[in-house]
């Protein structure tokens, strides 16, 4: 295993879209969504440990789960728990684990990936993965996956690239789009030369930095300033006290949007987000009815089709004459939704906490 690989999970999101399982005490990326008896965060570092040594994965998170990270991660070190004291998107997680990283080991090749995301072909995703970090390394390259789009999907962002390639396979990034309108996304479908953005990148620690330094120098500073603290005790008060003065930006709109030397590897691993409930109820199993349980010990629906239902184990639910249906009990909170308003539950989140504060969220 090459010792110069390393990876960073992100993993300081709230996963608000699937409230009131994912709250903030408890996120997403904690939680066994799926009902296969690990967490998503485990799933996501176990496939890490295949692909570099288990002392170089990094858990970028919020400082409030730690705790929650250490539980869940117990061979991980207190040095390998990066913690952010504010959310301020991802340039600025990608930026401490990266120049974290560089402070050890300037040759380092970094895989920075998202904690919550579903791999279904992990041996593809390695395979992908490892290709990448031989391509990052060799071509001082930003290099990000992107996913064969199988449908006109408007909940993910876009990659469009050209005919310039390396290494047989990298095509040369061309534009990266936000989530499209469905007419829009329909066209990216039929163009033919359109990627979901899967939100993985892979490059080494000299290219980043110097991609900081470049688009982002104030970040830049932020961080290169501190390489004098990294891995001391005096670490985690100086990067609590620069998070204040980051910005708040995303890495895809702070440096891979800009960069010229970025480039995609199209790829086909059984990747999926879970953004949305309706993306776990395409993946779960379902009964003769398109229903999805999980758990199914004590529900019983009558007249009832095409639902994604998620209740506590003790609890005896009975559903009738509900269709198309996401019905999520947890936290002491019951929300009932049709699916195609599922993206509205950002918004009643916000709703349920200015009228009754955080003790539901």
């Amino acid at each position: 295993m090459n010792k110069n690989y390393y990876a960073i999970i992100m993993a300081g999101g709230i996963g608000s879209r699937f409230w009131p399982i994912s709250r903030t005490s408890h996120p997403k990326q904690f939680i066994d969504i799926l009902g296969t008896g690990k967490t998503l965060i485990q799933n996501t570092y176990e496939r890490f440990l295949k692909i570099c040594p288990k002392e170089n994965i990094y858990v970028v998170t919020n400082e409030i789960y730690t705790d929650l990270v250490k539980t869940q991660l117990p061979d991980m070190t207190d040095a390998q728990i990066l913690t952010e004291p504010v959310m301020r998107n991802t340039a600025p997680c990608v930026a401490y684990g990266c120049y974290k990283i560089e402070s050890l080991n300037p040759d380092a090749v970094i895989v920075v990936a998202p904690s919550d995301h579903l791999i279904l072909n992990e041996a593809g995703f390695i395979e992908s993965i490892e290709a990448s970090l031989k391509t990052a390394e060799e071509h001082k390259c930003l290099v990000t996956l992107g996913i064969m789009p199988s449908r006109p999907d408007t909940g993910y962002g876009y990659i469009q690239y050209n005919e310039e390639v390396i290494d047989d396979k990298f095509h040369k990034v061309k534009t990266f789009t936000e989530k499209p309108t469905l007419e829009i996304a329909k066209t990216f479908i039929q163009s033919g030369d359109f990627l979901w953005n899967a939100g993985i990148f892979i490059w080494s620690a000299k290219a980043i930095v110097s991609a900081f330094d470049k688009y982002l120098p104030d970040m830049h500073e932020i961080f290169a300033e501190a390489r004098s603290v990294y891995n001391s005790d005096n670490e985690k008060l100086h990067v609590h006290n620069a998070y204040q003065r980051c910005t708040n930006i995303s890495i895809d709109y702070g440096i891979m949007e800009k960069a010229d030397n970025v480039y995609v590897l199209p790829s086909e691993f059984g990747w999926s987000d879970l953004g949305t409930w309706a993306s776990v109820y395409q993946l779960v199993e379902k009964d003769y009815v398109g229903n999805a349980v999980i758990p199914a010990e004590k529900v019983i629906m009558y007249d009832s089709s095409n639902c994604m239902v998620n209740v506590p184990d003790d609890k005896l639910v009975i559903l009738k004459g509900l269709h198309d249906y996401i019905v999520v009990e947890s936290n002491n909170t019951l929300l009932i939704c049709p699916k195609e308003d599922e993206q509205n539950v950002k918004q009643v989140v916000a709703d349920v906490k200015q009228k009754f504060g955080t003790k539901y969220i």
